[in-house]
């Protein structure tokens, strides 16, 4: 069967349609992702990102839908009071671009308008003065979790997830800046030189492949590392405790988006995505079965005591940021972080 971005679109539609018709809390549905590009694949697969807004608390925030061996279904649960108050979410850097401009797929009652129009009017989304307020909520996040890192004695799986997720942070404050949505798992090594370039950083792309130890890569990443990540990562899926990224429906939308990079001239791409979900397995796994993200973390300088270095990296980036957001705020009359 030949699948297209039209294809998964109508999946998208019709697992809506039964979704809403079995369970009446289901208010709307709206797509956002990748199947809102051209071109959505990498690796020759991805994944159908549906947004579930339910009248109550949802029963839960996410859950992975298998269609086939390569393709899924990622649906994301809000509860309807998240919107609330929905001119607030023009400053919000994850749900203000999310409902910026997403594809609307189903709606019972009259919501998405409403809140689209609060999130759009006004005050420019994408101006300097509502950006700003967006990136430096990252970055005050990113910073935040970098505080918590200067405690750190042992380094261990939770350590390094939340170093990653302090990066994550700082580099979506530089993301953001132009093209208004954070940047994704997979394509967060492709697209961030791109965005960094257009904040005039283009050197931070270099900085944060050292940050994920990129640098001790000099051959690109070793061969054995996939094998090693799909076992702890299936191991991981199978305890039923990951988070919900580590799927196994999952597997192959990292695996040949893995495999497409490392046939490119950018074999260092996929050490973002790699990274990221093999750490988040290992942090439900017994250490004896973490043998395979241990050894790739030793190598990249992310535990002993290369960890230190990486975390005094890190401040440096935070700064570089917090001095990138200066400069645009100070460029267009605005508050400067010694300002406020």
């Amino acid at each position: 069967m030949r699948v297209t971005r039209e294809t998964l679109i109508r999946l998208a539609k019709e697992t809506t349609q039964a979704r809403a018709y079995n369970d009446k809390d289901i208010l709307a549905a709206y797509l956002i992702g990748s199947l809102l590009t051209d071109d959505p694949f990498l690796g020759g697969v991805t994944d159908i990102d549906l947004v579930f807004v339910t009248a109550g608390n949802p029963k839960r925030t996410r859950e992975i839908v298998k269609l086939t061996g390569d393709f899924h279904v990622d649906i994301t649960y809000h509860a309807r009071a998240e919107y609330n108050p929905a001119r607030e979410l023009r400053v919000n850097p994850w749900l203000g671009p999310e409902i910026y401009a997403p594809m609307l797929i189903y709606e019972r009652e009259k919501f998405f308008d409403f809140v689209q129009a609060a999130v759009r009017g006004g005050f420019e989304f994408n101006g300097p003065a509502l950006t700003l307020q967006r990136c430096r909520t990252l970055l005050s996040h990113g910073r935040g979790v970098w505080t918590d890192l200067l405690s750190v004695e042992k380094t261990g799986p939770a350590e390094v997830a939340h170093y990653l997720k302090s990066v994550y942070h700082a580099v979506c404050a530089v993301g953001e800046l132009n093209a208004g949505n954070p940047l994704a798992e997979r394509r967060l090594l492709l697209d961030f030189p791109t965005r960094a370039a257009q904040a005039d950083r283009a050197g931070m792309a270099a900085g944060l492949i050292g940050l994920l130890g990129g640098h001790n890569l000099a051959e690109g990443i070793p061969a054995e590392w996939i094998p090693d990540w799909q076992a702890e990562f299936t191991s991981a899926a199978e305890t039923g405790k990951a988070d919900p990224r580590i799927h196994t429906a999952r597997l192959a939308y990292y695996r040949k988006s893995f495999d497409a990079m490392l046939a490119s001239d950018n074999r260092l791409a996929p050490l973002w995505p790699l990274l990221h979900t093999w750490t988040l397995a290992a942090s439900v796994l017994p250490e004896e079965k973490t043998h395979g993200w241990q050894a790739a973390c030793a190598e990249l300088g992310l535990t002993g005591g290369g960890f230190g270095e990486k975390v005094e990296g890190l401040d440096s980036f935070l700064d570089e940021v917090e001095i990138l957001l200066d400069e645009m705020a100070a460029a267009n009359g605005l508050e400067t972080s010694t300002s406020l």
